[in-house]
This record gives C-alpha cells, structure tokens and sequence, in this order.
C-alpha cells in the first residue's frame, strides 16, 4: 500500500510539472509572435537553462505591462541581449596559483 501511494503522489507531481508547462506554453502562445516563438525554441535547444530563465521573464514582464503584446522578433532579441549581458556580469572566475 506505501508503495502505492508514492506512486500515486509521483504521478499527482508530474501531472501537476506537466499542467504548469502547457499553462506556461500557453501564455508564450499569447505574448509572442511566431517568429519570436521560433527564435524561444532555438534558444532552448542550444541553451535550455536560459531559454527557461528567459521565459519566466517574459511572462513576467508582460503580465504586469512592460513590454508590448505581442512581443516580436526584434524585441526578443533586445531581451536577449540585455539577460545575456546580466549573466556575464554575475560570472566568477577563480584563478588558482
């Protein structure tokens, strides 16, 4: 019986990881242009970590009005430009000696 309720509560995690993801792609579909969505796809092959890190931000910035929908090509890339230039920033190197 533990056994099956672990399973249970495994399968209640991924049918709620699962929800939230469509809930997500769902709002993109709104806020971005095809073309934008496209070039969000490309990011996350090469890039997944980011690709996410940016799509929080997009949702975020378009739920409290920031930006204007839908966000298209050109203001991707702005985007992309500026949270790149933000990760470089917080990068630490150590140099041993």
């Amino acid at each position: 019986m533990e056994i099956q309720a672990q399973q249970q509560q495994q399968n209640d995690v991924q049918r709620a990881r699962q929800d939230a993801e469509a809930q997500k792609q769902s709002l993109l579909r709104q806020i971005l242009t095809p073309e934008a969505r496209q070039r969000l796809a490309n990011v996350k092959i090469v890039r997944p970590d980011f690709a996410a890190q940016l799509e929080l931000q997009l949702i975020q910035a378009a739920q409290s009005k920031r930006v204007p929908i839908p966000i298209g090509d050109e203001t991707l890339k702005k985007l992309l430009v500026q949270l790149q230039a933000q990760q470089q920033k917080r990068e630490i190197r150590i140099t041993r000696r």
